[in-house]
């Protein structure tokens, strides 16, 4: 069904085992706190999660009450997800066409996935369609600074120190193949301008921004880089009732 030209399908268990079952670093001690608590404000009774993958924010909004879909383009993400979760509703979709009605959703969530996702504005133009009038899109993301050069990492010192991390290219759109931990995929990397346009002329209204940094029971090891260098950004639009 999907062009899986990605690297997705031939990393989903290097993926799968990197999530765990409490998701990796930046999800666990960075965004989980910040998007759970937003994800539930409002009481959403239907979500959709957009790019689910193994499907562990589909679990973890199930656990507060709410009917949850996801959806993903990877098959083998897709059977991890039914696999953990068997009376779960995962189809197997991409997010430039999303296979249900007008106004279906109270809440859409795309967890660190519009770097992935090759039509933006298709996408985003998608992800407003579905969602109910009075409804939020929230949104984790890479930040643009990050993505810039996210393919080249850290410039280092000869001791192997961090020394910092490098911009360049910043309003130059292009795709890039992402090397870590075994899993080897394609990300997008556009200017913040690109989705802040396209989200304001998908009609949407933001209610909320921030760059969130690791919460306080972050390893102080870790915690330091992340403070560094502006690793995530967390978005909340409102689509007008």
């Amino acid at each position: 069904m999907v062009d899986m030209d990605n690297g997705w399908q031939k990393s989903a268990a290097a993926w799968i085992a990197d999530m765990g079952n409490t998701g990796d670093f930046g999800r666990r001690y960075v965004l989980d706190p910040v998007m759970l608590p937003r994800a539930l404000a409002q009481s959403p009774k239907t979500a959709l999660d957009v790019g689910c993958g193994e499907g562990r924010f589909c679990r973890m909004l199930k656990r507060h009450g709410v009917e949850v879909t996801g959806i993903d383009p990877t098959p083998a993400l897709l059977a991890a997800a039914r696999k953990r979760d068997t009376t779960g509703a995962y189809l197997e979709a991409t997010a430039e066409r999303l296979p249900f009605e007008d106004a279906s959703f109270d809440l859409v969530v795309s967890y660190l996935t519009l770097i992935d996702i090759p039509d933006i504005r298709a996408a985003i133009l998608e992800m407003a369609r579905v969602l109910k009038p009075g409804g939020s899109l929230l949104i984790a993301n890479l930040t643009s600074f990050n993505t810039a050069c996210a393919g080249e990492g850290w410039i280092k010192g000869s001791t192997g120190r961090r020394l910092h991390f490098p911009i360049d290219d910043y309003l130059k759109e292009r795709s890039v193949w992402i090397d870590y931990r075994d899993i080897r995929v394609v990300n997008h990397h556009r200017p913040l301008s690109t989705y802040m346009r396209l989200l304001l002329e998908a009609g949407l209204q933001l209610t909320h921004f921030d760059e969130p940094a690791p919460i306080a029971e972050t390893p102080p090891a870790k915690a330091a880089s992340y403070r560094r260098v502006p690793w995530f950004l967390v978005m909340e639009w409102a689509k007008p009732a």
